[in-house]
């Protein structure tokens, strides 16, 4: 071996910038990885923490939304069994007081939709509104043209949502007068 190859196996003869060797780190230099290391698996953690907590808060928050829809619709059933009651006495009446009973079931069947946020849709007299009308028939009448004369079946909004839209006759207008 000549002195060059003698002077690269020396342990300690290597320069500081010499490739392919390293040197041992200071142990501050050390100590900053690991900080940064133990604080990414603590930042991991708590963010792994956190996608199952808002899970876990998905999961409950429908269950919760599915139990009210149950509750209220309970609710909206026990009401209308108390019509349904009042039906039955109705039939097992004589006819003297048969309309006076379905007048009173009537009422208070009005009574529990009310209360249930079901409201009747105005529509006789007035403009047809294709967003709360569906018209079955044109007819010709003393009204103006696009003015609802009859209300075959009535429509129905639940707070401000159309739930049923009315079936009416719209007037065509006076047919004679269109004629001359």
């Amino acid at each position: 071996m000549d002195e060059a190859e003698k002077g690269r196996e020396q342990p300690g003869a290597e320069g500081p910038d010499l490739p392919g060797k390293s040197r041992p780190e200071p142990p501050a230099e050390r100590a900053e990885p690991d900080r940064q290391d133990k604080a990414y698996d603590d930042l991991n953690e708590r963010f792994l923490r956190l996608a199952a907590d808002f899970e876990n808060f998905k999961r409950r928050s429908e269950r919760e939304r599915t139990s009210l829809v149950a509750l209220a619709n309970e609710r909206f059933a026990t009401d209308l069994l108390e019509v349904l009651d009042n039906l039955d006495r109705a039939l097992k009446a004589d006819d003297a007081h048969l309309r006076e009973g379905i007048l009173n079931i009537h009422q208070l069947l009005v009574a529990q939709l009310q209360r249930h946020g079901v409201r009747p849709i105005d529509s006789l007299k007035k403009p047809f509104n294709p967003a709360e009308h569906e018209a079955v028939a044109h007819v010709p009448s003393d009204e103006t043209a696009g003015t609802i004369i009859d209300e075959v079946s009535r429509g129905y909004r639940m707070h401000e949502k159309v739930i049923r839209y009315a079936k009416v006759a719209v007037s065509k207008g006076n047919q004679e007068d269109q004629e001359a």
